[in-house]
């Protein structure tokens, strides 16, 4: 099955896409295998996110029986969702917009 795609998603997750860019773009175009142990010891929060949905993408080239040994990340984007407002009391009474973003985390893998 040379050249085919296997990928996992996770929509709506509760963290600013800039935040997950920084992770994703060490993981991107790397080994499946050798992208989780850097997710393993990088401190940020989406790495726990980026490292659930690779796991997730693996699982589902496992049940195609893809060879895993030769799995790497194809493609990996984040979009950004929608934006929550939500408000923040200010002094005399004001009130000032807080927009509590999403992303939409998407990983694609192919083994060579």
């Amino acid at each position: 099955m040379n050249g085919f795609e296997w990928c996992a998603k996770h929509r709506f997750a509760r963290i600013s896409p800039s935040k997950v860019r920084l992770v994703m773009d060490l993981v991107r175009g790397r080994p499946c295998d050798e992208a989780l142990e850097l997710l393993r010891f990088n401190r940020r929060r989406a790495a726990g996110m980026i490292g659930r949905v690779i796991k997730s993408a693996m699982a589902s080239a496992d049940e195609a029986e893809a060879n895993m040994r030769n799995l790497y990340i194809s493609e990996a984007r984040v979009d950004s969702g929608p934006a929550y407002p939500r408000w923040r009391p200010k002094d005399r009474g004001r009130a000032h917009p807080i927009l509590k973003r999403t992303s939409h985390i998407f990983i694609g893998v192919t083994d060579k």
